[in-house]
């Protein structure tokens, strides 16, 4: 792996001396990273009978988006799960699609948002929902695996229950880490130096009329 020598080499070098020395503090991993970004959604990610406590955290886009399609339509607030009822499998033609989704959505039609493990106590968890009886509360990297696994990435149609009248429509895609959901860390790659913590990309775009 070419990427493994470079890091090698680049650490033997001499640190340049005008690094400030109050760096701000050292983050460890995706989670505390993620922290720093600001907060879109929390809730349950669900896949057949298994909820997955969510983090999401804005990597770029428009909050927006994430408001006007993350709502229950029925009552007008934040939705608190999310059911996962599609696979979009990884393939370029696909992605390409995708990306496409994207440009056109630019620049506050999208939103790119990075999803983690919601901790029960760590910040962003108030709210964090009841399980519904019959779903098993599993940690999100059980559904990163299950994604990998199946090499594709998980879908969701929003608005959840269809759209009334001139709401807007979209779709949210869940990425596990590939190549493509990589593209969107690439500064908490630089901040952490990898990024070994399981996590998704999820990518929400509106759709255009």
């Amino acid at each position: 792996m070419k990427g493994e020598r470079n890091h090698r080499t680049s650490e033997a070098e001499p640190k340049p001396l005008e690094e400030p020395k109050h760096e701000t503090k050292k983050l460890k991993n995706l989670s505390e990273y993620a922290q720093t970004l600001q907060l879109g959604w929390n809730g349950l990610l669900v896949l057949k009978n298994s909820c997955f406590p969510t983090s999401m955290h804005i990597l770029e886009g428009d909050q927006g988006v994430i408001t006007g399609l993350l709502k229950d339509h029925t009552s007008g607030s934040k939705l608190t799960q999310l059911k996962i009822a599609q696979r979009l499998r990884l393939d370029q033609p696909k992605l390409d699609e995708v990306t496409r989704r994207i440009k056109q959505g630019s620049p506050n039609g999208y939103a790119v948002l990075l999803a983690t493990q919601a901790t029960p106590s760590g910040p962003g968890t108030e709210g964090m929902p009841t399980v519904e009886p019959g779903l098993q509360r599993r940690l999100l990297r059980n559904l990163v695996s299950y994604l990998k696994q199946k090499q594709a990435a998980g879908v969701i149609s929003l608005p959840v229950g269809g759209s009334k009248g001139r709401d807007s429509t979209g779709m949210l895609y869940a990425f596990p880490p590939c190549d493509f959901s990589q593209q969107y860390l690439q500064s908490a790659l630089r901040t952490l130096g990898k990024l070994e913590e399981e996590h998704m990309v999820i990518v929400i775009v509106r759709d255009t009329a």
